[in-house]
């Protein structure tokens, strides 16, 4: 069953699950799992997705209720008006504890430049006495809280491989040799990247809505694997301050 975080009659937020996809999609043809359809037949209503996780990302990820909010949904992430923050583990240290990743990326479809601006902040980071690739004695990691401006293909692990600071788990924009470390001696599967936080005005009422979402346990146990305090660690998440709203 999907954890729902907040829902009224216009629009529902759930805690998407590493490894669903949200709908369907040509790239995936003939899997009938979703969480458009577990949600539908779940809350018994009808659902659109107003945006998209990638299917190995967990996290917030809201859905319209009704046909008439959903175009209002559609524009208030075009206009910006959806804050949507993440949080990740990386591979190493930014000099910088916060800043703005403002990089160009190549659309998948039409081959163009597209605008792409990522914030980041360092909630905490760590350095082991091991070594995870081959070349230093010791790796040191991150834990970065994410901002997105825009809204990209695969954005914030394409933002965060411009800066060689490689999310763990990711098979496609990170570093091959500390994804399969972190398989051989922690059990890594999953993508480290969260969904954390939805922030926005209610269509309808006006009321600002704040919806956010623990770490989820394959996340978790790298934390601890890594030796950080995850008490510490929940609490560093959820007491950071709120990027102020566009």
């Amino acid at each position: 069953m999907l954890e729902v975080l907040f829902e009224d009659e216009e629009l529902v937020v759930i805690n998407k699950p590493a490894g669903l996809l949200v709908h369907k999609t040509a790239l995936a043809y003939g899997e009938e799992e979703n969480a458009l359809i577990q949600l539908r037949d779940q809350i018994g209503s009808w659902v659109a997705s107003v945006h998209r996780l990638d299917r190995a990302t967990s996290g917030c990820l809201l859905f319209a209720k009704n046909e008439q909010v959903l175009p209002k949904l559609q524009g208030m992430f075009m206009e910006r008006r959806i804050q949507k923050t993440y949080h990740c583990l990386v591979r190493g240290i930014p000099s910088e504890k916060q800043g703005l990743i403002d990089h160009p990326l190549q659309s998948e479809r039409s081959g163009k430049l597209q605008e792409a601006q990522s914030k980041f902040k360092v909630l905490a980071e760590i350095e082991k006495p091991f070594n995870s690739t081959g070349r230093y004695p010791t790796s040191r990691y991150s834990l970065l809280e994410i901002e997105l401006l825009t809204g990209r293909t695969h954005q914030i692990r394409r933002h965060l491989a411009h800066i060689r600071h490689y999310i763990l788990g990711d098979r496609k924009h990170g570093d091959n040799k500390q994804n399969h470390y972190f398989e051989t001696h922690f059990g890594l599967e999953n993508l480290l990247l969260h969904a954390w936080k939805l922030r926005f005005e209610h269509p309808i009422s006006g009321k600002l809505l704040s919806v956010a979402c623990a770490l989820p346990p394959h996340f978790q146990h790298i934390v601890e694997k890594l030796g950080w305090n995850l008490a510490e660690i929940n609490s560093a998440c959820a007491s950071s301050p709120t990027f102020d709203l566009l």
